[in-house]
């Protein structure tokens, strides 16, 4: 059974990202495509990485604009039927049911504070309180809102507020010795798995690698080893 992993294909053209989709995808669950390739590949970008891998697409869209604008761009992308499409949830909650109204057969996606902010960062921007409580506030009204899954560094608290049958998403995910790169908040596989996460999004670390492929089944197992103890 693959690992629940949703490797970031964050590719510099369609082929290197069609390659990497053939080589992790008899290793992981799911393809996140990023603004970077869908901007630049469209959407038959998309159906070429998801034959490639052979596992559900996540479209990492990060959808933020006013209701009825989010909503055409919900309908857009419908005939992809991605598992996930993810919606910054500092849109407001009419926002996220617009998107949630176009995709009823999608896990509408709430992001709640990107992975390379730091507290500095946020309250630069003017959102008062830790990170914690922002991803709190943001989840749970992504949820109200009709989300069904939601991104969060900070899955133990999250979960705890948005209940069990929401699948948490956990960004920003570094095995142990790995560089953090632009990322300010990561986890570990391991500790992500120990808060809660059902599923781990990882890039870098397995795209990087001299062999991706044998990065992804190295995680993979991994992650099993620390599923099976939970």
């Amino acid at each position: 059974m693959p690992a629940p992993i949703a490797v970031a294909l964050d590719a510099p053209d369609l082929a290197t990202a069609q390659t990497w989709a053939r080589a992790v995808g008899p290793h992981v669950s799911t393809l996140k495509i990023g603004l970077e390739t869908f901007l630049r590949d469209g959407h038959a970008g998309v159906d070429a990485i998801a034959a490639a891998g052979r596992r559900p697409i996540f479209l990492d869209l990060k959808l933020h604009d006013i209701p009825n604008t989010v909503a055409g761009a919900a309908r857009s992308v419908a005939d992809l039927a991605p598992a996930f499409v993810t919606v910054h949830a500092l849109g407001g909650a009419a926002m996220v049911r617009a998107a949630v109204a176009e995709l009823p057969a999608t896990r509408v996606t709430g992001v709640t504070v990107l992975t390379s902010m730091s507290p500095a960062d946020l309250a630069a921007v003017g959102v008062t309180g830790s990170p914690l409580d922002a991803v709190r506030r943001l989840a749970v009204l992504a949820v109200a809102a009709g989300a069904r899954a939601c991104s969060p560094q900070e899955v133990a608290s999250v979960r705890a507020e948005v209940g069990a049958e929401i699948t948490l998403i956990t960004p920003g995910v570094r095995p142990a010795g790995s560089s953090v790169g632009d990322q300010a908040r990561v986890a570990t596989p391991e500790q992500a798995l120990a808060d809660g996460a059902d599923l781990l999004v990882i890039g870098r670390p397995i795209t990087a690698a001299r062999d991706p492929g044998r990065a992804a089944h190295d995680l993979a197992r991994l992650v099993a080893a620390v599923g099976s103890t939970r």
